[in-house]
């Protein structure tokens, strides 16, 4: 499968891969006229065989396809609804979900884009390299754009650069909150947009529909597709767990041979600062969304005044279908019914389907650019509520250092001392966190201040902002992170203990950082290797030591996850504590959300992490994959229950039989 596949991920280098060359798009922009901009000369590199065809033109061919006509007389065999009604709900839905992408639109935005990014950001910075590859891939095959999701802004940033650059505008899917605000919605449709339902579960016509719709894109070369893996915004800023019902469809033309090959193109968005901060930590502590519309987009006009630093888009290297696929993948088993025959896919389509996602998702982890301010968030999120401004000065250098030895790619000014760049990562992020004499503040820790559920959530809200940003690192830190995490929990230094103790520990957060699957060993190895070359772990065939120079790193990568285990051990707790069978998700959200505030409030722990309703669901789906919990699954609910044997199996490996497990701060 290796083989087949190619390297799942990057065998990160001891020290920094070569960096590939940053252009900011936005330096030519405040410097020229943005209506010259948005009127020039629009010429896009497009796909060879690309026949032009309009909107309307398109739904006609979806409308017209065998694939669709046949669903529909199963519908109307099944259901006895006539076809002519069947026909004219299949118009409605395609007049509801299909783009109508206009030159006259695309200037519009490219002009209002212009003028609000360049008040927004610093810089706008893409690898040139990235865009040259693109050029070319877009010519040769059907392209499929797959960027990491932080922000609404990244739709809205891929179009702007694909302008920028003379590039084939893609079509994209979007949710139906869009389509919802008026004239915005018709806007975004006008600018490539096409609108999907969150859920269609049932709905044979919608997704027939669909899938036809965007695999006749696809197929005519209309445009480069793009979605998001991860399937929405990742309110943690860690990447989310991929999805994979669009990835199968925009696959589906090279499984059937419609298409000599597909192009999958990973792309990395590195937000310094993200729109949505606050806002995605009241979501993760039960505060609802707020509903998408226009006026809510006309008062958040007030964000203009702030600053909020560079964004860095890396695009890379196209990923091709038919190479991925080569001596993996058998695809006769669609030669042997009619293309217009829905299928199932096999379980060996299906599992190619999951390895090509997580790989997309690894590429774009890699291709990440990591901010001062990302190392700094780690670092005071191991010292709240204060740290010394020279002490976290210090403390970022080797930061930076320990990352670069790691592999990591770090956006650091070259012309600008240390304690200057940390100040004006302080500054940037003003509404997380203050320098005032001497002390860089989380928030204020009063000693005789007692504490409230308010503070509980005011300061949860901080740090969960806080932890957004260390979020961006984590999963460059995981595999060496978690082979620290072994050796402290293993019953010995033995190699085999603490091998054992990572692969349940890998499994145990398996929804919480991304591993490719089925590669325990190799992510076990690389952790290891990491850590060996940087002096923390002593190896030999037998066992796995921590030394005494790595103690200090050693500490420093454990508390950097100790969030996430001790939030697992809460959760935990909670279920052990006598919870009554069956209970749904949102209670069992809401209940170890209570039992966390109270822990927190009696001094028992300060994880307040676990307070996220992220986690608490990632921890509950991860139990259901230990057996710890069951399921069962209704029409529309899923009731869960306890086992009580599965849970006694598993308390000693979390480290709750180990009496009093106090972890000392890490002092670098």
């Amino acid at each position: 499968m290796a083989g087949a596949m190619g390297t799942p991920y990057l065998q990160r280098k001891f020290r920094s891969k070569k960096r590939e060359v940053f252009e900011d798009i936005l330096e030519e922009r405040r410097q020229s006229s943005d209506l010259r901009y948005a009127m020039k000369c629009f010429s896009p590199v497009i796909y060879k065989s690309f026949i032009p065809c309009k909107p309307s033109a398109l739904k006609a061919m979806v409308l017209e396809s065998d694939q669709l006509q046949y669903v529909m007389r199963q519908i109307n065999l099944e259901s006895g609804e006539s076809l002519d009604v069947i026909q004219d709900q299949a118009t409605e839905i395609l007049d509801e979900m299909g783009q109508n992408l206009t030159l006259a639109a695309i200037r519009m935005f490219a002009l209002t884009l212009s003028k609000i990014f360049k008040r927004l950001f610093q810089k706008v910075c893409v690898n040139e390299e990235g865009i040259q590859r693109l050029a070319q891939a877009i010519q040769e095959h059907p392209v499929v754009l797959l960027p990491s999701h932080r922000s609404y802004i990244d739709f809205l940033m891929m179009s702007y650069i694909l302008y920028t650059y003379d590039l084939a505008l893609p079509v994209i899917a979007a949710g139906m909150d869009f389509m919802g605000m008026k004239i915005v919605g018709e806007l975004l449709r006008m600018s490539g947009a096409f609108f999907m339902r969150r859920t269609f579960r049932g709905n044979k016509l919608y997704w027939a529909i669909f899938a036809e719709y965007v695999k006749t894109m696809l197929r005519n070369g209309y445009a480069p597709v793009e979605f998001f893996v991860e399937g929405q915004r990742s309110r943690t800023c860690k990447t989310l767990t991929p999805k994979f019902g669009l990835l199968s469809v925009v696959m589906e033309p090279f499984f059937k041979g419609e298409v000599f090959d597909t192009y999958l193109v990973p792309v990395s968005i590195s937000y310094e600062r993200v729109l949505e901060e606050s806002l995605y930590a009241y979501e993760l502590l039960g505060v609802p969304k707020p509903k998408e519309s226009t006026s809510g987009l006309i008062k958040a006009r007030k964000i203009l005044s702030d600053d909020f630093g560079s964004i860095h888009v890396f695009f890379g290297k196209p990923m091709s279908l038919r190479s991925l696929a080569s001596g993996r993948l058998n695809r006769s088993q669609y030669n042997l019914v009619p293309r217009h025959l829905s299928q199932r896919p096999s379980e060996e389509i299906q599992k190619f389907i999951s390895d090509v996602a997580y790989k997309v998702e690894l590429q774009q982890i890699a291709n990440m650019v990591l901010s001062p301010g990302v190392l700094i968030a780690a670092i005071l999120l191991q010292n709240f509520p204060s740290l010394n401004f020279s002490l976290l000065v210090d403390k970022t250098i080797w930061l930076k250092e320990l990352t670069e030895a790691f592999g990591g790619c770090l956006e650091w000014p070259d012309n600008m001392s240390a304690s200057k760049v940390v100040r004006a990562s302080i500054d940037l992020h003003s509404n997380i966190m203050k320098l005032a004499d001497g002390e860089v503040i989380l928030f204020e820790n009063k000693p005789n201040d007692i504490l409230t559920e308010d503070q509980v959530f005011i300061r949860a809200v901080t740090l969960l902002m806080c932890a957004s940003y260390r979020n961006q690192m984590v999963n460059m830190y995981v595999r060496p992170a978690l082979v620290v995490l072994a050796c402290k929990m293993a019953s010995s230094s033995s190699r085999d203990d603490v091998s054992s103790t990572f692969s349940f520990l890998r499994n145990l957060f398996s929804k919480e950082f991304i591993f490719f699957p089925g590669f325990e060993e190799k992510d076990f190895e690389e952790g290891s290797f990491l850590l060996s070359k940087c002096d923390i772990v002593h190896l030999t065939p037998l066992e796995i030591v921590i030394t005494k120079n790595g103690e200090g790193t050693a500490m420093f990568l454990f508390k950097m996850f100790q969030p996430f285990l001790e939030g697992y051990q809460l959760a935990f707790m909670y279920l052990a504590e006598g919870v009554t069978d069956g209970w749904t998700e949102k209670q069992y959200i809401s209940g170890v959300r209570s039992f966390v505030t109270q822990r927190i409030l009696t001094g028992a722990t300060q994880c307040y992490e676990a307070l996220s309703s992220d986690m608490q669901k990632n921890t509950l789906a991860s139990f259901v994959q230990l057996g710890i919990i069951k399921v069962r699954k209704s029409a529309d609910s899923a009731i869960f229950t306890v086992d009580k044997q599965a849970m006694a199996d598993v308390e000693g490996k979390l480290g709750l039989q180990m009496p009093g497990m106090k972890i000392p701060v890490a002092r670098l």
